[in-house]
């Protein structure tokens, strides 16, 4: 059965939807010898290249889909390459067969925490649809008093320069003097939302840390610039939340080779926060996870 094409290369990890369309309409996409054109729907079997690259294209029935949890560092950016040979968060996650890593959403270069990164394209594209609202919950630090004011205006709403925003909650999480540490939630994925919104309130953001996506929360044990699979049963979470069939299968199989994957994994892990230490300079922070 055909299927649209931008969907085929989304699915296949080769963007977002969105992107998969910039670049049929830019003309870098061909099938079968001839330029794609928006709106072309093809068979399994037909031979797709990108900028004259041939492509892996697999039915849903072949793709297993895969959610990394990456701890990001500040520092990094959310794009495959920089002009400015900044690192960036695609940077230490591990290879993946025939597909790549699509990363759910991005986080400014001063914010660190949790960036989910999918092989399923499609899954990206729908928990990013403005229409999915999935909560996401911050750490944030502020410098300087916060009145009670100030909070209740950030809870019912202030206008930023594109449009009203406000809290689904915002929460006193300790710290000292003029040092304070908040829990946040937010539905939205509007640019620097989280920072700009203080901001409106003439308060500084020190430090602001990604805790929380949905019912998935950034694990205490993973260090800065360390990833790790999530489970059959996190990866459904995250299709139901995207209206998609649930998924049967997982790397993470427990059989005989488990112990050895789980070795290999956290060797991996280990040589990519290395990694991050090299080319930062810095030693690793462990973020504050106060709750109130």
């Amino acid at each position: 059965m055909s299927e649209k094409l931008q969907k085929v290369l989304a699915r296949a990890g080769h963007g977002s939807r969105r992107e998969m369309e910039a670049w049929i309409a830019a003309g870098r996409v061909s099938v079968d010898g001839q330029i794609a054109n928006l709106g072309d729907r093809v068979e399994a079997d037909a031979k797709v290249r990108i900028d004259g690259r041939a492509v892996s294209l697999k039915s849903a029935d072949d793709l297993v889909c895969r959610v990394l949890a990456y701890h990001k560092p500040e520092g990094e950016i959310c794009s495959r390459k920089d002009p400015e040979g900044r690192p960036t968060v695609f940077d230490r996650l591990p290879k993946v067969r025939d597909a790549r890593w699509v990363a759910v959403g991005r986080l400014d270069i001063n914010t660190s925490g949790l960036l989910l990164f999918t092989s399923d394209g499609e899954l990206a594209n729908r928990l990013m649809h403005p229409s999915n609202e999935v909560e996401r919950e911050y750490a944030v630090r502020t410098f300087g008093e916060v009145t009670e004011a100030a909070v209740q205006r950030l809870r019912s709403g202030v206008m930023l320069e594109d449009g009203p925003a406000q809290f689904d909650y915002i929460k006193s999480a300790g710290g000292e003097g003029i040092n304070q540490w908040w829990h946040v939630g937010l539905r939205e994925g509007r640019n620097r939302e989280v920072r700009r919104l203080w901001e409106s309130q003439e308060i500084q953001v020190s430090r602001l840390i990604r805790v929380r996506y949905g019912m998935i929360e950034l694990p205490t044990t993973l260090p800065r610039g360390g990833w790790m699979e999530l489970s059959l049963e996190q990866v459904n979470y995250l299709r139901q939340l995207a209206g998609m069939d649930p998924e049967t299968r997982s790397l993470l199989g427990a059989d005989k080779h488990s112990v050895a994957r789980a070795k290999v994994r956290s060797a991996k892990i280990k040589r990519a926060v290395r990694k991050h230490k090299t080319t930062t300079g810095k030693p690793r922070q462990k973020p504050s996870r106060q709750r109130s």
